[in-house]
Order: structure tokens, then sequence, then C-alpha cells
């Protein structure tokens, strides 16, 4: 699949119901989001649907990681954000690394500014450790046992 092809129609309208700025970068957010995952050991194929919504992004074939959800931020005008479950301790994690770099909405979400340039390196380690997040859950009880 490349970047601008969508398997799913409904995706495909949420996304086509944005406002042309904020399409553009949650489709930016989108490529990186897929790039990642094809550059990531052990992530395989993505399934992109949606929950709550808002487009979505799970390892469904590998079960690897955490479901990465994107949408514009409803409460904040020209903000947008990748969500992540809150009690997966990820954006915590996400914090320790980038606190300085990147903004937070609480454990849920990574917030980008649409009018600033995204910090593309720093958002695909994130999204690298949730694509991978069950795998190294997997990892830390092998070490365990």
């Amino acid at each position: 699949m490349t970047q601008h092809e969508f398997a799913d129609k409904d995706v495909e309208a949420v996304f086509a119901g944005y406002a042309p700025v904020t399409r553009r970068r949650l489709l930016s957010l989108r490529a990186l989001i897929f790039e990642t995952a094809q550059q990531t050991d052990g992530v395989g194929a993505l399934e992109e649907t949606l929950k709550w919504g808002q487009p979505s992004y799970l390892t469904a074939q590998s079960k690897s990681g955490s479901t990465i959800r994107i949408d514009r931020v409803k409460t904040g005008e020209g903000r947008y954000a990748a969500y992540f479950h809150c009690q997966s301790g990820l954006v915590p994690l996400f914090q320790e690394h980038y606190g300085d770099e990147l903004s937070f909405e609480g454990k849920r979400a990574i917030v980008f500014d649409q009018d600033k340039p995204l910090p593309a390196e720093a958002v695909r380690h994130c999204f690298a450790l949730a694509l991978t997040h069950h795998l190294r859950k997997k990892a830390k009880k092998k070490v365990k046992a």
C-alpha cells in the first residue's frame, strides 16, 4: 500500500472531511506511521480502520504493538494529535525521551501545531516504540522468567 491508497473507504471519507491544512498534516502522520512500520523489525503489515471515528493503525497481523490513532484536536484550533492507549505507559515514555521537543496531552497524546514543522525523527521513534510495545513487553517477561 502506498501512502496515497486507502483500503478502507470509511477512513478515506474521514480524511476527506478535514480542512485542507489539517488533512495534509494528518496525511503526513499517516505516511510516517506506514513508513515506520515498514522499517521496524517485527511489526509487519498494518491494518487501517476507524476507532472512535478516528483513523487508527493496528498491528493486527503481528500483534507487535499498541494502536495509534490520529485526529485533529477538537478543542484546539490548528492542532492535531497522535493518540495512544492511556494505560500503556507509552506517552510517559515518549516524555522521557522528548519532553523538551514534543508537546503532550496527559498520558494519551502527542499534540502538534499545524503551523510548525513536524519533528519527524522524534515522532518516528515514538511510533516505532508504539508499534513494538507488545514485543518489548514479551521480551521483558522472558527475561524475568
